[in-house]
C-alpha cells in the first residue's frame, strides 16, 4: 500500500485509544484537569466498574460558554502557553482529553466561571449547548464508556478490580496533594474523605487510618542540583511512615514529581535506601513524595498516559531523596510498640515424615541469640533459627492447604484494619481467595476492613495484619506460583526473630524438625538456612593438620 495520510475520524479514534485504555484513566484526567483548575475540594463518584458512570466535580475555576464548547473539541487546550513545551507547568497540555473522553462515552459537562449560570455540554454523537444553573467549577459526567468499543469494553477486568485500580490513582493524589479535599464514592458508599488541610499526616489518616497517620513523620527539604550549566531548585515535601509500619509489596512508595503521581523508579529506590537497614529485607515502606522541579527539568512525554517522566539529572535528584529520607528519619522516633510474638509448639511437633537429614547434627551452642551451632561428623553446621523455623512453617501450612484447607480462628470481637482504598477494594474482588487461604473478611466503611476469622496455621493464630501481605500477593495476579508467595509470607510472620532464645531441648527439635523437610536447606524465599564449615578449612585457618580419620 502507498503512504497516504490518514482521514481525520481515524486519527480522533487513535488518539483516543492513546488516552482512554480504562476507567481510571479517564478519572485521571479529569481529576488533573480540576486541579489544574485550582480546584480545592475534587469529587469523585463512580458506579460499578466505572463504565456505567463516573462522575468529577470540582470547585475550580470554571469555563464560559464559547470556552466549554470548544474544550470537547480536538486539540484544544488552555494549559500549553505559546506552544513552549518546556515550560508547561500544569499537569498536561492534552488538548484531545475530554474530546477523547467523549468518543468512547456520553458525555456531559456542566461549568461555571463564576457568571450568573452555567453551561451544559453534552456530547452523544455530536454536541449540544444549553443554560444551566451550577456554581463557579466543572462538573463531567461520564456515562456507558466504551458502548461503542466493544472489545475494549469486554477485555476490562472484574468490576471490583478496574475500581481498585481507581481508587489507587485517587489515593494518590489525595496523598501527594493534602491541600485539596478529595471524595471518593462507590456504589452510593462513602470510601474516603480527605480534609484538604494541607498536612501530609490528615492525608494519611484518611486513606490509611491511625496507625500509619501516628507512626510516621514528615519531610521537608530544599537543595539544588546542577543541570547544565545551570543550578535548579529541588523542594521535596513527604510523609515517612516509620519502620514498625511496613507493606509486603513496593507500590505504597507512592511519588509525585511536580503535582503529578508517576512511576520513577530511580526515585523510589532512592527512598527505600534512605531507609536502608531500618527496614527487614523483604519489607516496603509507606510513603508519600512530592517532588518539586523546574518544568524544564521534566519531561511528561515519555509514556503516552503520563504514567511515568524523564529527569534531567535524574541521578543527582535521587542522591537528594536519599539524603532527604534518611534525615528525616535521623530525628525520629523509631521504637517499635508491639512484642514480638512466637509459638513453637505445633512447628516442634515429633518427626513423622521419615528420617531427618539432620539427625546426625549434635547441638552444641549458639551465636547472638541468632545461629544454632552444630557438630556434625567433620563439619561445623551454622544454622539460621529464622530461616529454619520458616522452613518448617511454610511446608506445613503448604500441607494443610493441599489436604483440607487452611485451618481459621474466629476473632471475637472481629479486628478492624486500616487499609488504603486500592486494599479494601481487593477485599471485595478477592474475597474467594481470601475464604481459601482461611480469612473471613469485608469492608466496614472508608479505609476500614473487619476481619471476623484469620489463618490459624501452626497451632497458633495468624495476626489480622498478615491480610496485608494477602492481598499484595494476590494482587500480583493470578500467576503459577502466587500461592506459594503467599504462603512464604504467612510462613515468615509467626517464625522466630533475631534475639529470640531458645531452650537446648527446642533447639535441637529445631534442628531434627528442619533436618525432616522436603527442602531442608533453604527458606520459603531462596535464602540458605545452613552453612557447613568442614574442619579441614579450620584446620588451614589456624595453621594446623586434619584429624586423621
Amino acid at each position: 500500500m502507498s503512504v497516504r495520510r490518514l482521514d481525520r475520524e481515524t486519527v480522533d479514534r487513535i488518539a483516543a485509544g492513546e488516552v482512554v485504555t480504562r476507567p481510571a484513566r479517564v478519572v485521571v484526567e479529569l481529576v488533573e484537569n480540576a486541579l489544574d483548575a485550582g480546584a480545592g475540594r475534587v469529587e469523585i463518584e463512580v458506579t460499578g466498574s466505572g463504565t456505567e458512570r463516573i462522575r468529577v466535580a470540582d470547585d475550580g475555576r470554571g469555563m464560559s460558554d464559547d470556552e466549554a464548547a470548544l474544550a470537547v473539541e480536538r486539540h484544544t487546550t488552555s494549559k500549553l502557553p505559546d506552544g513552549d513545551l518546556e515550560r508547561v507547568d500544569t499537569l498536561g497540555f492534552r488538548g484531545e482529553a475530554l474530546a477523547s473522553i467523549a468518543d468512547v462515552s456520553r458525555l456531559t459537562l456542566t461549568t461555571n466561571d463564576g457568571g450568573a449560570r452555567g453551561v451544559r455540554v453534552g456530547v452523544d454523537d455530536e454536541a449540544s449547548v444549553e443554560s444551566a444553573g451550577r456554581g463557579c467549577g466543572t462538573t463531567v459526567e461520564v456515562h456507558d464508556l466504551f458502548h461503542n468499543r466493544p472489545a475494549r469494553k469486554e477485555s476490562l477486568a472484574a468490576p471490583a478490580t478496574e475500581f481498585e485500580r481507581i481508587s489507587d490513582r485517587v489515593a494518590a493524589y489525595a496523598l501527594l496533594r493534602p491541600g485539596v479535599a478529595f471524595t471518593l464514592d462507590h456504589d452510593g458508599r462513602r470510601v474516603f474523605t480527605t480534609p484538604g488541610s494541607g498536612s501530609f499526616q490528615d492525608a494519611a489518616l484518611a486513606v490509611y487510618g491511625r496507625e500509619v497517620a501516628r507512626e510516621s513523620t514528615t519531610l521537608t527539604a530544599e537543595t539544588s542540583v546542577e543541570i547544565g550549566d545551570e543550578e535548579a531548585a529541588v523542594d521535596l515535601r513527604g510523609l515517612l511512615a516509620y519502620p514498625s509500619v511496613t507493606r509486603s509489596a513496593n507500590d505504597h512508595v507512592r511519588i509525585a514529581v511536580n503535582g503529578r503521581p508517576v512511576s520513577v523508579p530511580t526515585l523510589r529506590q532512592a527512598v527505600e535506601r534512605g531507609y536502608g537497614s531500618l527496614l527487614p529485607g523483604d519489607r516496603h515502606p509507606i510513603v508519600a513524595l512530592a517532588v518539586s522541579l523546574p518544568p524544564r527539568a521534566v519531561d511528561p512525554n515519555v509514556h503516552p498516559t503520563k504514567e511515568t517522566v524523564a529527569l534531567r539529572a535524574g541521578d543527582a535528584v535521587a542522591d537528594a531523596v536519599e539524603a532527604a529520607v534518611s534525615d528525616a528519619l535521623s530525628t525520629a522516633d523509631l521504637r517499635r510498640s508491639a512484642d514480638v510474638a512466637m509459638d513453637l509448639e505445633a512447628a516442634l511437633d515429633p518427626v513423622d515424615s521419615g528420617p531427618s537429614v539432620l539427625g546426625d547434627a549434635e547441638f552444641v551452642g549458639r551465636f547472638h541469640d541468632l545461629y544454632l551451632l552444630c557438630a556434625a561428623d567433620d563439619d561445623l553446621l551454622v544454622i539460621d533459627q529464622h530461616a529454619a523455623h520458616e522452613r518448617i512453617n511454610y511446608e506445613r501450612l503448604r500441607m494443610a492447604v493441599e489436604s483440607e484447607g487452611v485451618p481459621s480462628a474466629d476473632l471475637d470481637p472481629p479486628a478492624t484494619l486500616s487499609l488504603s482504598p486500592g486494599e479494601v477494594a481487593a477485599v471485595e474482588s478477592h474475597d474467594d481467595a481470601l475464604a481459601r487461604l482461611g480469612f473471613d473478611c469485608a469492608p466496614f466503611g472508608g479505609g476500614t476492613v473487619r476481619i471476623r476469622a484469620v489463618p490459624a496455621p501452626f497451632g497458633r493464630v495468624a495476626d489480622p495484619e498478615s491480610l496485608e501481605a494477602a492481598l499484595a500477593a494476590l494482587r500480583e495476579g493470578e500467576s503459577a506460583d502466587w500461592r506459594d508467595d503467599l504462603l512464604a509470607d504467612l510462613a515468615c510472620h509467626p517464625s522466630l526473630k533475631a534475639g529470640d532464645t531458645l531452650s537446648d531441648d527446642d533447639a535441637a527439635a529445631l534442628i531434627e524438625r528442619l533436618g525432616a523437610c522436603e527442602q531442608p536447606f533453604s527458606c520459603p524465599h531462596g535464602r540458605p538456612t545452613v552453612l557447613a564449615i568442614d574442619e579441614a578449612h579450620l584446620a588451614q585457618g589456624f595453621d594446623r593438620h586434619p584429624r586423621r580419620g
